[in-house]
């Protein structure tokens, strides 16, 4: 954290505190507030008596503060990730992992005015990254202190919804899951527009009813939504990664989705063939028979399944390798039918990566390693800058969790040209 953090927050915590929700910590406000000033935008708190004048004199009295415009220099000046100097519109990030989507935002002109994030290790690498530590758990702050915004983002979280009852309305329904905390904050603070991320499987979640209830949830807030499925491989990462999108408007929603057209990206793109890192090595076991599969020349090859224990699904009915065409080599258990599960997937160079998940770490069988944390930083679309205090296995369970940046920057750039925004 830069010296300028440190010290807007020794000049303005005992402001903050007295304004900070249960579950959030006084230094979320100091930061929102300085990053606010810097913008001319508005305060958190300003509708609970929070007035930027106080808080600007208390910078000034410090000798912090002198104009906007060098205040905004030093407190961005050791970003790694640096905010537009202008907003061409205001967002607010909730759910916000490392700041994905904000990244994606920015890119296009957008200015946070608020961000919120439930896990303390994802709020570091966002703090080391955007200069601000998000807020904490959103269940706990008043939706009416959040500033005004242009644009709702939220990559939340697939909760099952209540069916049960005939009368009530969707946003009961809803009430006790993260996505009833998106609803009263689009009821109070109506933003043109809300971007919704979430896995694939949310579209057929308890058998479409879940994406049903939120879709009804959102018309009866007041917006009409649209979504589809983009696939991140076809936005120039090489990475085959679907997830659901939901763009909602209060208006006449007019939202075409972009087309990714830069499928074909490969891993030898963004594999550094100098890493050195010996932690990154394949064990013995899966380099033993990863060797055996190529020995063979049968086109689907049979494991010796005796090192597993007889009554599991290994042990009964053992492990069968192939190679797929484009070179991934795939391991599953069952008989010789590829449909069988799945038990272990090792792309190559020439190929692109499966989807990299919170557990799981891309793998390549013929560098005999797993990717990097700084490879799966750009497998994401990271840039380069961007930076991990945390563990690898942090950095990893984080990339694993957030947005394919180019993406989101083609989906935020639709709605900037559409002039939606």
């Amino acid at each position: 954290m830069s010296n300028v953090l440190e010290e807007l927050e020794k000049a303005l915590i005992s402001e903050a505190q007295a304004h900070t929700p249960e579950g959030s910590e006084p230094k979320a406000i100091v930061h929102q507030w300085a990053h606010a000033i810097s913008h001319d935008l508005p305060l958190f708190g300003e509708a609970n008596g929070v007035d930027k004048s106080v808080i600007v004199k208390l910078l000034k009295d410090k000798k912090l503060f002198k104009n906007k415009t060098s205040f905004r220099q030093a407190l961005t000046a050791h970003l790694p990730i640096i905010p537009p100097k202008k907003a061409k519109f205001t967002f607010i990030d909730l759910f916000a992992g490392i700041g994905g989507i904000r990244i994606g935002a920015q890119n296009n002109g957008g200015v946070c005015v608020f961000s919120s994030e439930f896990d303390s290790f994802s709020q570091e690498t966002y703090l080391d990254n955007h200069g601000e530590l998000p807020f904490g758990d959103i269940t706990r702050i008043n939706e009416k202190l959040i500033p005004d915004h242009d644009v709702l983002f939220a990559g939340f979280p697939c909760q099952p919804f209540s069916y049960a009852g005939r009368c009530e309305g969707f946003e009961d329904k809803t009430r006790g899951t993260l996505f009833f905390d998106v609803l009263r904050i689009l009821e109070e603070k109506k933003p043109k527009i809300v971007v919704l991320e979430n896995v694939k499987g949310f579209k057929s979640h308890q058998k479409g009813e879940t994406l049903y209830i939120a879709l009804k949830a959102l018309e009866e807030a007041g917006y009409k939504p649209k979504w589809t499925i983009l696939n991140s491989y076809d936005f120039g990462v090489p990475q085959y990664r679907e997830r659901w999108y939901c763009v909602a408007t209060r208006t006449d929603n007019a939202m075409e989705f972009p087309q990714g057209t830069l499928r074909g990206a490969k891993l030898r793109d963004i594999v550094d063939p100098n890493e050195k890192d010996t932690t990154l090595n394949l064990n013995d076991f899966e380099l033993e028979r990863i060797k055996y599969h190529f020995s063979s020349t049968e086109e689907r090859v049979e494991h010796d399944n005796s090192k597993y224990a007889s009554h599991t699904k290994k042990g009964k009915h053992g492990v069968f390798s192939f190679q797929k065409k484009d070179g991934a080599l795939r391991f599953h258990v069952g008989d010789r039918a590829k449909t069988q599960i799945q038990e272990a997937f090792y792309a190559c160079l020439d190929t692109y990566s499966p989807t990299i998940i919170a557990n799981r770490t891309p793998k390549l069988w013929d560098i005999k390693r797993k990717l990097s944390v700084e490879e799966a930083t750009k497998l994401q679309g990271f840039p380069n800058s961007f930076r991990f205090t945390v563990s690898s296995a942090q950095a990893y369970k984080q990339l694993g969790n957030t947005v394919t940046i180019p993406v989101i920057e083609a989906l935020v750039k639709k709605l900037v040209d559409m002039e939606e925004i």
